[in-house]
C-alpha cells in the first residue's frame, strides 16, 4: 500500500532526533523532516500553511480557535516545547523595581503581546503577585530587528493598552537606552547578554524560583504543540494517533540517552547530577505528553489566555485536540 507523503517541520530537538533520522517511523507515512526556529516556522505555518505536520505556538492556535474558525491545523497533545518564563523578564535597575509588585505602571517591551512565553510571564505575575497586564504600558516590536509586528490581529480589553515602537528601532535598543523599564522575551536581549549594568532579570535566581513554583502549582508550562493539517485528519482517521505515537517514542530515546550517563550525550559535565535533581524535583516522566498528565498546565493556559485577551472565549481544554488523541490505549 502506497504509504501517505506528509511535510513535519520543527525545531532541532534532541526529542524529535529519531524521527528525523528515521529510527522512528510515522506509521503509514512517507517523510519529508524540515527543521527551523520558530519564529520563520510559526509566521510560514499561520501566513502560509506551508506543512502537513509542524510545530505551533500554543497561545496562537489558542486564539484562533477561540474565535470560532476553523484552524487549518488540529493538534495533538505532543508537547514539543516547555520553559518555565521566570527567567524570560528583564528589567532596569534604574527604576525602583525590585520585586514584581513594582512592574505596575511600567513601561513594559514584549516581541508580540500574544506570543505564549508572554502569556506564562503574564500568568505567573497574575496568579503569584497580582500584576495584571493591565497595570503595565506594553510595547511590541522586534528583539533584535526592527519591523515584527503581530502574527495575529488583536482584540484586547480596552484596558490593555499595546503600541508599536518605532519602525526602525527594536526593544533591545529601547531597554539599553531606558524607553523600556522591563522587557519580557524568550531570548535574552543582547544588552542583557553584553551585562550592559543597568539591565538585570527580575529573578535573578531564577531557577530557585521556577522550582518553587512547581513545587506549589504542578505547571511546567507548555509553549509549543505538534499540529496536522485538518483536512489530512479528516481525510485518514488514523493519522493524528501515528504522528502522536511517533512522537512518544522519540522522546523516550530521548530521554534514555540523556540518562546514558557511561559516556556523556552532551557536553555538560554534571548531567548525572542534573538529572537526578529534575526527577527528584518533577517526578520521572518530567516532560509529560497527553492530555490527562497536563491537566493543571493545560487549564492554566486556557483561563490566563481568556482573561489577558489573547483568547475570545474560555476553551474547554477537549477543544484542542484531535479527539481520537484525547486518550491512549493501555495495556
Amino acid at each position: 500500500m502506497k504509504k501517505l507523503p506528509i511535510t513535519l517541520a520543527c525545531g532541532d530537538y534532541d526529542r524529535v532526533q529519531a524521527i528525523c533520522d528515521g529510527r522512528v517511523l510515522i506509521e503509514g507515512c512517507d517523510l519529508n523532516f524540515m527543521t527551523m526556529e520558530p519564529e520563520e516556522l510559526f509566521f510560514r505555518a499561520y501566513r502560509n500553511q506551508e506543512f502537513d505536520v509542524c510545530e505551533l505556538s500554543l497561545s496562537s492556535y489558542i486564539l484562533n480557535l477561540s474565535r470560532g474558525v476553523e484552524m487549518p491545523y488540529v493538534a495533538i497533545p505532543v508537547f514539543i516545547s516547555r520553559t518555565f518564563r521566570h527567567s524570560a523578564i528583564y528589567i532596569r535597575t534604574d527604576r525602583g523595581i525590585d520585586s514584581p509588585v513594582d512592574l505596575k505602571g511600567k513601561r513594559v517591551g514584549v516581541p508580540e503581546y500574544q506570543i505564549t512565553a508572554a502569556l506564562w510571564a503574564r500568568a505567573l505575575l497574575s496568579q503569584d503577585y497580582g500584576v495584571e497586564p493591565w497595570d503595565f504600558e506594553w510595547f511590541q516590536g522586534g528583539l533584535e530587528q526592527p519591523g515584527r509586528v503581530e502574527k495575529l490581529a488583536l482584540n484586547l480589553p480596552p484596558a490593555i493598552q499595546v503600541s508599536s515602537i518605532s519602525s526602525d528601532a527594536t526593544l533591545d535598543s529601547w531597554l539599553r537606552e531606558g524607553k523600556l523599564d522591563a522587557l519580557i522575551a524568550m531570548r535574552p536581549p543582547r544588552c542583557f547578554n553584553e551585562g550592559v549594568p543597568m539591565v538585570k532579570r527580575l529573578f535573578p535566581d531564577y531557577q530557585a524560583a521556577e522550582a518553587e513554583y512547581f513545587a506549589r502549582t504542578g505547571i511546567f508550562p507548555i509553549m509549543h504543540v505538534i499540529g496536522i493539517r485538518r483536512e489530512l485528519v479528516h481525510a485518514h482517521p488514523w493519522l493524528a494517533n501515528s504522528v502522536y505515537t511517533a512522537f512518544i517514542k522519540a522522546k523516550e530515546i530521548a530521554v534514555a540517552a540523556l540518562e546514558n550517563i557511561a559516556a556523556l550525550p552532551i557536553t555538560f559535565p554534571w548531567l548525572g547530577p542534573w538529572m537526578e535533581q529534575t526527577r527528584s524535583q518533577m517526578g520521572a516522566d518530567y516532560w509529560p505528553y497527553g492530555v490527562a498528565e497536563n491537566q493543571k498546565a493545560l487549564s492554566a493556559v486556557v483561563q490566563y489566555a481568556h482573561k489577558h485577551g489573547t483568547a475570545e472565549r474560555l476553551l474547554k481544554i477537549e477543544e484542542l485536540f484531535a479527539p481520537g488523541t484525547l486518550e491512549r490505549h493501555k495495556v
